[in-house]
C-alpha cells in the first residue's frame, strides 16, 4: 500500500469510527470465519494451511477492534461439524493450528491484560484429547475475566446444538425420563406421577417445552442472543451458525476473505447494524 493509499485509508477509518461511536454499539457479535482456503489459493500458497494460520492471527486484530468499541461478547465459528468430513490430514492440521493458537492465548499479554474470558462451545467430545487439555487450561486461566467474553465454536453445528439442548432438557426432567424408561412401562409404585396442576403428561409437556426452558440448555446458556452476525468471503448464508439464537439478529455479509478482513469492513458492518436499528425505531 502506497503512502497516499495509507493516508486515505486511515482518514476514512477514523471518520467511520467516529460515526459508529455516536450510535448504539451491539453488545454481542457473532462472526463466521470463512475464506481461509480461498485466500491461500488467491495468494498462490502451495500450503493452504498458510491461509488458516493467517486467519488465526486475524482474530487478535478483530478482538482489539471490539475492545475499542466496548463490545462485550464475541462468538466466532472456527470449526463446524461438517468440517469433520474433510480429509483426515486437513482436519488434523486444522486442529494443530487451533491448539497452537489457544495455547498461545493462555499466557498472551493481550488476552490477560484485556481480561478476555475464553470459552469453547460445540461437541467437545469430538475434539482430540490434546486440544481438550489446552482448552481446559485456557478456560481455567481466564474464568474470572469479565471485560470481554469470547466464545469459540469448535465442532459446532446449530442443528446439533438444538438436539443436544432438548436431550439435556429431557435428561434433567425425572417425569419425562420415566415415560421413556421401559422399566416403568407397566406402572408401579416407583412410577413418577404427573406434576400437580396438569391433567396428564401431554398437558405437562405442552406447558414446559418453551423457548425459555430450551434456551437454558444451549451451549452458551448464559449469553444473550447476538445482535449482529458477520460472515466473510461473500457467502450469503448462515450454514447453521447460532441457528436458535439468531432469530432476531441482524446479518452482514462481507466479500473479503477472513484473513483480509479490515477494520473498515468491521466498522461498515457495525454501521449497517446501526442504520437498521434506527429504521426499526430501537
Amino acid at each position: 500500500m502506497t503512502f497516499l493509499k495509507k493516508a486515505i485509508y486511515y482518514y476514512y477509518r477514523n471518520r467511520l469510527k467516529k460515526e459508529v461511536l455516536r450510535n448504539k454499539i451491539p453488545g454481542h457479535i457473532g462472526i463466521i470465519l470463512d475464506g481461509n482456503r480461498r485466500y491461500a489459493k488467491k495468494c498462490g500458497f502451495e500450503d493452504t494451511f498458510k491461509g488458516h494460520k493467517k486467519g488465526a492471527d486475524k482474530l487478535y486484530k478483530v478482538l482489539s477492534w471490539c475492545i475499542e468499541l466496548n463490545i462485550k461478547i464475541v462468538t466466532v465459528w472456527a470449526f463446524s461439524t461438517d468440517n469433520f468430513k474433510r480429509n483426515k490430514s486437513e482436519v488434523e492440521g486444522l486442529f494443530e493450528i487451533i491448539k497452537s493458537q489457544l495455547e498461545f492465548y493462555i499466557n498472551s499479554k493481550f488476552i490477560n491484560e484485556n481480561k478476555i474470558r475464553v470459552s469453547v462451545i460445540g461437541k467437545r467430545e469430538l475434539l482430540p484429547e490434546s486440544l481438550l487439555n489446552v482448552i481446559d487450561r485456557l478456560e481455567d486461566k481466564t474464568k474470572d475475566y469479565s471485560n470481554l467474553r469470547l466464545y469459540i465454536a469448535l465442532g459446532y453445528g446449530g442443528r446439533q446444538e438444538i438436539c443436544d439442548a432438548i436431550i439435556n432438557f429431557i435428561s434433567d426432567n425425572i417425569y419425562i425420563k420415566s415415560k421413556l424408561n421401559p422399566a416403568y412401562e407397566n406402572g408401579g409404585d416407583n412410577q413418577p406421577q404427573c406434576p400437580s396442576g396438569f391433567t396428564d403428561g401431554y398437558d405437562y409437556l405442552s406447558n414446559i417445552i418453551t423457548v425459555e426452558n430450551i434456551s437454558k440448555y444451549l451451549y452458551a446458556k448464559s449469553s444473550p442472543d447476538p445482535d449482529l452476525i458477520i460472515r466473510t468471503s461473500g457467502e450469503i448464508r448462515l450454514s447453521g451458525f447460532l441457528l436458535w439464537q439468531s432469530a432476531y439478529s441482524e446479518f452482514y455479509f462481507c466479500d473479503a476473505y477472513w484473513p483480509e478482513f479490515r477494520e473498515i469492513d468491521f466498522l461498515r458492518a457495525i454501521r449497517s447494524y446501526q442504520s437498521r436499528q434506527i429504521r426499526s425505531g430501537k
